[in-house]
């Protein structure tokens, strides 16, 4: 794949205090979780210097921990690639997220208020608006966002991290993912998770949290994996979100 690389990052923030190696792992890490990059794309570290207006050395260390942490992989010609997930590795990371999502989730019930479930609501019902306004990075955001509001309840998790190692290296799939969501996502199960909170259902919560997680990635095949990506990917039509159940 030749796509030049485009970050949007209007929902980052330059910290003062943060080193430019820092903020370029931020930037970066951002824009492979939210899905901006594709499997098999390829990167330079000169396109990522002039994209975040840094020099090269920044760009090169952060490329090293993301490199760690399976985001990116650097060939022998030193050409960096986002990698493409073969199917056995992306089941190992469905079964994380489900076991650690579902732990994180349980975990933070007990402190869940209120004020946590109407934001939740608030966030779930901004999602379904980016859907409607066929916004690809507001549905993947708000995702994110719903479930990271929701495990984040429990004020001494040490999940989160973990959570988020999975993201990062499952975001290149998301385009995929979303543009065959009307296939296999036909029930809203953020609804079905903050109705579980309000009804302090632990059982009801892990077979939300469970079924959110497969039907809106665990579907992928090897078929789907083995097709050519881009941004041609078509995004569920107008209507989509009313015609999901509801409880």
């Amino acid at each position: 794949m030749n796509k030049e690389p485009d970050f949007n990052l209007n929902d980052l923030k330059f910290d003062q205090e943060e080193t430019a190696q820092e903020w370029v792992y931020r930037a970066l890490r951002f824009a492979i979780m939210s899905g901006q990059l594709q499997p098999s794309q390829a990167l330079t570290i000169r396109q990522i210097a002039g994209i975040l207006k840094v020099s090269a050395m920044p760009v090169r260390e952060a490329l090293k921990r993301l490199t760690a942490e399976g985001a990116l992989t650097i060939k022998a010609n030193r050409r960096i690639i986002v990698p493409t997930l073969v199917p056995a590795r992306l089941a190992e990371l469905i079964e994380l997220r489900v076991e650690l999502e579902s732990f994180a989730a349980i975990r933070a019930m007990p402190y869940l208020d209120e004020v946590r479930i109407n934001q939740l609501e608030t966030i779930n019902d901004q999602q379904n608006d980016a859907f409607e306004k066929r916004d690809f990075h507001g549905i993947i955001l708000g995702n994110q966002n719903f479930h990271r509001t929701l495990y984040t309840a429990h004020p001494h998790s040490v999940t989160m991290p973990m959570i988020e190692q999975l993201w990062l290296q499952i975001g290149p799939l998301h385009r995929l993912s979303v543009a065959k969501l009307p296939e296999h996502y036909t029930h809203d199960r953020h609804c079905d998770i903050i109705h579980s909170l309000k009804h302090h259902n632990p059982f009801g919560l892990k077979s939300a949290i469970e079924a959110d997680i497969r039907e809106s990635i665990g579907f992928l095949t090897e078929s789907d994996l083995l097709t050519n990506y881009g941004d041609n990917l078509p995004l569920p039509k107008p209507g989509y979100v009313k015609s999901l159940k509801h409880i």
